[in-house]
């Protein structure tokens, strides 16, 4: 039998949900393994928001079976509730108090003693660089402070998954890196992060696995890797120090295409350690001398427009 700690932190079979007419969910698998980040990838409309609220029971499905933090979503709503943290689009943060207060305030919907109120509240603030800030109004905050404020207040909780929305949305460059390291360590720590994006960057920079979604349905998951790899268009550079060179590996390799200017060859790849291995031992078996060798992969823009067909200026932000 599957013991808690070896179980999925989510497990989803079968999971759809339509709005009228309109099919959102089609019919959707998840497997989320504990202490782990796992992003669900789309273009806006594909269903990622939907997912997140029917996983965090804000919405019920129109079928499907679900486990979250091992309780069953449709028998136990309550159980799951009490083991999960959400952080939307749009922060939760009351402008009106200061950030302590805000903390406080989420302290109490959680019922702890007044003494652990405080305690949490000033530990939360010390983890998230809030403290200078905590006595002042929410409203004086920078958008990566309200962000960084909205995920402490989740974490008063101490949820075992916690949902992350679109978490960067509308931050500067320093503020997401930011965000980006205490997802970091809350994994660390053994919290699973159920983490929805349009920034294929975020994905790649942050996810264990990734699974992309179109019109409702999952067309592909894996690592950031495996999925550039499906992907054609991967090849490794080589440069050499004079025309001889080239020839040779030219004539050794066959299959490579050549660029006299700057000395190089392009072989196709796939950008797997076996791939380049056998390339190497190929060079090496004929001692052919390399100036420079360089991997290049299809990155995270290729996959999503070879999967989903759609226009990343439209659909994502690739910054």
């Amino acid at each position: 039998m599957t013991s808690k700690q070896t179980r999925p932190a989510i497990a989803a079979t079968g999971l759809r949900k339509s709005f009228g007419d309109q099919v959102v969910l089609d019919g959707l698998d998840l497997n989320v393994q504990r202490g782990t980040v796992f992003s669900l990838l789309g273009a806006n409309g594909a269903g990622k928001t939907t997912t997140v609220k029917i996983l965090s029971t804000l919405i019920s499905a129109d079928a499907g079976d679900v486990q979250v933090a091992g309780h069953d979503l449709a028998r136990e709503p309550d159980a799951v509730r009490a083991a999960i943290g959400v952080t939307g689009q749009f922060s939760a943060v009351d402008n009106l108090l200061t950030g302590e207060e805000n903390l406080l305030l989420m302290a109490d919907l959680h019922h702890l003693a007044r003494g652990e109120r405080r305690r949490r509240a000033a530990q939360l603030l010390e983890q998230f660089d809030l403290v200078d800030a905590g006595k002042k109004p929410a409203s004086t905050y920078s958008g990566g402070m309200r962000r960084r404020l909205d995920l402490a207040m989740t974490l008063l909780g101490s949820p075992q998954v916690i949902f992350l929305d679109e978490p960067t949305t509308g931050l500067d460059p320093r503020s997401r890196r930011n965000m980006w390291q205490i997802v970091r360590e809350l994994v660390a720590g053994g919290v699973t992060i159920f983490l929805t994006t349009q920034y294929l960057d975020e994905a790649d920079e942050l996810a264990d696995r990734i699974a992309v979604l179109d019109h409702g349905r999952l067309v592909a998951e894996g690592t950031a890797d495996e999925l550039k790899r499906r992907i054609p268009g991967g090849h490794v550079r080589l440069r050499f120090a004079d025309p001889q060179g080239l020839d040779t590996a030219m004539s050794a390799l066959g299959h490579a295409s050549r660029d006299n200017d700057a000395l190089a060859l392009r072989v196709p790849s796939d950008g797997s350690l076996r791939s380049l291995k056998t390339l190497i031992d190929r060079l090496d078996d004929r001692a052919i001398e390399v100036e420079e060798l360089s991997v290049h992969t299809p990155d995270l823009d290729d996959v999503f427009l070879a999967l989903t067909g759609n226009s990343t200026n439209e659909k994502v932000t690739t910054r």
